[in-house]
């Protein structure tokens, strides 16, 4: 498995292998002891979610407070997005900040986003197929967002008006929002 960091501690980009011949390819899209390594923590996941979207949806950015707050390993099977996640983390040295991957089925790179980040992508080709398992299950009532659009946290999504949500185009700015999550550094 090949893992690469991200500029925002506990962010990850996970590309399992895969092995392919004239009948196609065979990946361990998942592995409870191999995640655990490359986290540096055991993650279990509850929940098992998937989208499928036209090019242009924007769907974020989505979180859940504690107690309910969710990490994320997300991957496209079919199609193309731009993942985006933000560090909510109060007292994080990149509180605020965003990282942006290129998730695709060709390219196989997975992102894993630790409870404490906003999430949203925006479906790049039709017909996208986007799958992430959760660290904890739904729960309406710490359901957060933040404004795709907010000029502060200065999102390049490279479109000028997707396909969103009414309920997200209603979704708070970062600086008003008073966020529930805090940093802990991991011991090196």
């Amino acid at each position: 498995m090949e893992v690469q960091t991200t500029p925002l501690e506990g962010l990850l980009l996970i590309r399992p292998p895969s092995h392919g011949d004239n009948r196609g390819f065979f990946s361990e899209t998942w592995n409870q002891r191999t995640l655990n390594e490359a986290v540096g923590e055991e993650v279990s996941f509850v929940q098992a979610n998937e989208s499928r979207s036209r090019a242009g949806v924007l769907r974020g950015l989505h979180f859940q407070a504690p107690p309910h707050a969710q990490g994320k390993l997300v991957r496209v099977s079919e199609g193309k997005v731009l993942d985006v996640a933000v560090d909510l983390r109060v007292g994080s040295p990149t509180f605020g900040q965003h990282h942006a991957a290129l998730l695709s089925r060709e390219n196989r790179w997975q992102f894993f986003i630790p409870a404490g980040f906003a999430h949203g992508f925006l479906t790049l080709e039709d017909e996208t197929s986007f799958h992430y398992l959760c660290t904890n299950f739904y729960c309406p009532e710490s359901e957060g967002a933040l404004l795709w659009s907010d000029p502060d946290l200065g999102i390049d999504w490279g479109v000028e008006a997707p396909t969103v949500s009414e309920k997200d185009m209603q979704s708070g700015l970062f600086s008003t929002f008073d966020s529930p999550f805090v940093f802990s550094p991991k011991a090196r």
